[in-house]
């Protein structure tokens, strides 16, 4: 019985909107950290979206089952909706069922960067954008092979490019 109502928990906290999973503020992390786009708050907020903003600079989440990427099935390339850095490829995209854009790799390994995250009573592996340091979800040990990884990404922290765009 503990384990279904610790499961449930589980499954209701990751689909509810999460604030924010840390008040650090992301800005004065960057410079700490040498990410090579680094902005001010302000200046992030003139150029994301409120939603946006709250998902790559306060590391929140979105609803699962309702971004825009979680059942995109076109051809191309997914970017960080922040800098523009290209993540991952819609090659290795595929639907994990758990209501966000899955991916078993990212593009490169230089692309994504991992830190361990112990917020919300668990401890899970963050991703961010190696270029602006933007929070993109987190990297699971449960997905396909051939990497038996899933990227389990906010849609809202992505744009994307369609093949013959790119």
């Amino acid at each position: 019985m503990r384990k279904v109502l610790f499961a449930i928990s589980t499954l209701i906290i990751f689909s509810c909107n999460v604030k924010s999973q840390n008040n650090t503020n992301m800005s004065d992390q960057n410079k700490k950290t040498g990410y090579e786009v680094n902005k001010s708050d302000d200046e992030w907020k003139q150029i994301l979206t409120p939603v946006e903003f709250q998902i790559l600079r306060e590391k929140g989440t979105e609803y699962a089952f309702t971004g825009e990427y979680f059942d995109h099935k076109e051809k191309g390339t997914y970017v960080c909706a922040g800098c523009g850095n290209e993540l991952f490829t819609s090659e290795s995209k595929y639907d994990s069922g758990c209501g966000w854009p899955s991916f078993y790799e990212p593009l490169s390994e230089e692309k994504v960067g991992e830190s361990e995250d112990r917020s919300l009573g668990m401890v899970r592996t963050e991703i961010v954008c190696n270029n602006c340091g933007g929070h993109l979800g987190h990297v699971f040990p449960d997905g396909p092979k051939p990497t038996g990884l899933r990227y389990c990404v906010n849609s809202a922290s992505l744009d994307f490019k369609k093949k013959d765009q790119e």
